[in-house]
């Protein structure tokens, strides 16, 4: 099994790779992938499913311990990157199955991925757990009351479907890792070391779904699309980081933020696309490509501010001496 927890960890520093690798095979074999579309809400409820495995009653106890931290991080999560979305999609005058899913994007809850990045550049983890269990449970009611309000210039929003989609493939997933986890946590154990594997995998074969069954739209439109994802991650975890530093938070704090606020569940806002906006093909694309963009930027501002870490570390080590 340590061999599985060693594997697990690699194959999830390098999760962008590995979804950029899936997605070029299905792009040139778009044939050998387009399956994947008809498994989406599973693989997302597989990958939820695993986050409740993984959460541990320890991991709540940062929500009392430090309710200032995650009450800004949730409303900076729910305010930040659906403004930010709503803003892009309007002064850029996107297309409307491309507003769509920017807009889905930027409601959606913070990613897993966010909790690994944070690791990687030191940054404080239980925080960030703690950021990402409470926007995902807030989420049933939050992204469809949001996706409502921001996206119905462009489209007839269901607030209730998106309500009953958000239960299904995110809230009852993670209840029910927690309900095995509380009744066989030994077994849980065991099997802990794949479920990072697992979950990259899923995540990947979301993405590479999307790209098959989207080439030619993804040739039309790709760069535009990559240009906004860019444009939005980058304003969520720069005004992440720029809140966290006005309210005077610490290194570990700031960074583990400025990485939730950036960092989306971007397989949840493709399930959504896919369920509720069948009519709008194309808005399933930004939640594809965010999700390897996201882990790229994540990766390099974790080097970033290991970097400045150290910088701070050792001048403070100066000024004791």
């Amino acid at each position: 099994m340590r061999a599985l927890s060693t594997i697990g960890s690699v194959l999830t520093r390098y999760v962008a790779l590995i979804i950029i690798a899936l997605s070029a095979l299905a792009f040139v074999v778009p044939q050998a992938f387009v399956w994947a579309t008809g498994y989406t809400t599973i693989f997302l409820g597989i990958i939820m499913f695993g986050m409740g495995l993984t959460i541990k009653p320890s991991d709540f106890k940062v929500v009392f311990t430090h309710p200032k931290e995650v009450l800004i991080g949730a409303v900076a999560q729910y305010t930040i990157m659906p403004l930010a979305a709503w803003a892009l999609a309007t002064v850029l005058q996107l297309p409307s199955d491309i507003a769509i899913g920017v807009i889905l994007l930027g409601c959606c809850p913070g990613g897993t991925a966010s909790n690994v990045i944070t690791y990687i550049a030191k940054g404080d983890v239980p925080l960030s757990v703690g950021m990402t269990i409470v926007s995902t449970l807030l989420a049933p009611l939050v992204t469809p009351v949001l996706v409502y309000a921001l996206a119905g210039a462009w489209v007839e929003v269901s607030i209730v479907a998106m309500f009953v989609s958000v239960v299904q493939v995110v809230l009852l997933p993670v209840i029910a890792g927690l309900v095995v986890s509380a009744f066989a946590h030994r077994a849980v154990q065991t099997v802990q070391p794949i479920l990072p594997v697992i979950s990259v995998f899923a995540i990947a074969f979301i993405v590479a779904g999307i790209t098959a069954a989207n080439t030619t739209k993804i040739l039309e439109s790709g760069a535009l699309v990559l240009a906004v994802v860019v444009l939005h991650n980058a304003i969520g975890m720069g005004v992440g980081y720029a809140i966290a530093r006005l309210f005077k938070m610490d290194y570990a704090k700031t960074t583990a933020l400025a990485i939730e606020v950036g960092m989306q569940n971007s397989g949840l806002s493709v399930s959504l696309a896919a369920a509720n906006f069948a009519a709008n093909p194309l808005a399933t694309l930004p939640g594809a490509i965010f999700s390897v963009w996201h882990n790229i930027a994540g990766s390099v501002f974790a080097s970033v501010r290991c970097r400045e870490g150290k910088q701070v570390a050792t001048a403070a080590s100066s000024a004791r001496a």
